[in-house]
């Protein structure tokens, strides 16, 4: 069994209440500045998405381009009981459609997101100063920079030890550009907790921690040990990293505390249409998903003009991916 670093920090759980979504949305839905940067993102998100599926795989790709697990494929067919191929078919597709969705939604929300909270979209260039750089923006003396994924297990130990690298060997060049002698490196993750995070985000802390040392004029001034921070001097430029993961990194990329709820919204209402005929006979496979969409806590008289009552039910199954608990 690995040994857990001494320094690692051990993440509490982190609770969303749906009384407190629900007094947000309210809260939003009566702030026009707020309002406007919802339709600005559903607008984005709906061109977006759609030209993006446009370009998946339909029923004329070819097998081969599945990149499918025959031995998946047989244990699924076990388990569903099929007899034919023409069974398992129409599983493929919808596969492929999320494997494909997947690798490119994080730099789909990346690009229509940080533009309308004053950030500016980074493209990847490989091979440079900037290659690990996803966004950046200037707040007065300090160059604010961000490296994003999609989710909160996306690193590997080699990965860690490389943005450590990155941040060391370009920080200097980084701040030169921007005519500034601070740094704000954010490595944030689109969604999650740190508690069901694999961790290996905070080795890029305990990397930095312990590369520093080796690099002429560097030294740590914050150590990381039990904390998601840390920061550090080189060459005459002062450098702060910190990990940032859902909630806490909207709130710190818009700077204000309605951005997840603006965020959530705007996706909501590009990706599903109300409905006036409530579901009847729903039965979940999965345990405490009826729980958590269910809306008993919502009051009777409750109403804004944002977001239709159908779709509250949305609101908490995308919150869900936000918290270790979604409470009443």
């Amino acid at each position: 069994m690995v040994r857990r670093h001494k320094g690692l920090p051990r993440p509490t759980s982190f609770s969303l209440s749906k009384t407190v979504l629900l007094r947000d949305l309210a809260e939003l839905d009566k702030n026009k500045s707020a309002a406007k940067r919802v339709l600005e993102m559903e607008t984005e998100f709906r061109n977006r998405i759609n030209t993006h599926v446009n370009s998946l795989p339909t029923e004329e790709a070819k097998l081969a381009k599945f990149n499918t697990n025959p031995f998946v494929l047989m244990f699924h067919c076990m388990r569903q009981g099929y007899r034919h191929i023409c069974e398992i078919e129409k599983d493929i597709l919808p596969a492929k459609l999320f494997s494909s969705m997947e690798t490119s939604a994080g730099r789909m929300v990346e690009t229509v997101t940080l533009p309308v909270y004053r950030w500016d979209a980074v493209p990847s260039k490989m091979h440079s100063s900037e290659s690990v750089i996803d966004g950046k923006r200037l707040v007065r003396d300090t160059l604010c920079l961000a490296t994003l994924k999609s989710g909160p297990r996306c690193l590997n130990d080699e990965m860690s030890s490389n943005i450590a690298d990155d941040i060391l060997a370009n920080c200097t060049d980084w701040a030169s550009q921007a005519g500034v002698s601070k740094i704000d490196f954010t490595y944030g993750v689109l969604y999650g907790t740190r508690k069901v995070s694999n961790k290996k985000d905070w080795h890029i802390l305990r990397n930095l921690d312990e590369k520093i040392g080796k690099v002429s004029s560097g030294r740590m001034v914050v150590s990381p040990a039990n904390q998601w921070h840390c920061a550090f001097q080189l060459a005459g430029i002062d450098v702060s990293v910190t990990v940032r993961i859902g909630i806490e990194l909207w709130n710190y990329i818009a700077g204000q505390c309605l951005a997840f709820v603006e965020l959530a919204t705007a996706l909501i209402r590009a990706c599903v249409a109300p409905s006036d005929v409530p579901p009847t006979d729903c039965k979940f496979t999965i345990a405490d998903l009826a729980d958590t969409i269910s809306l008993d806590v919502v009051p009777k008289g409750y109403n804004v003009s944002i977001m239709q009552r159908s779709q509250l039910e949305w609101l908490f199954f995308f919150a869900r991916h936000f918290c270790d608990v979604l409470d009443s």
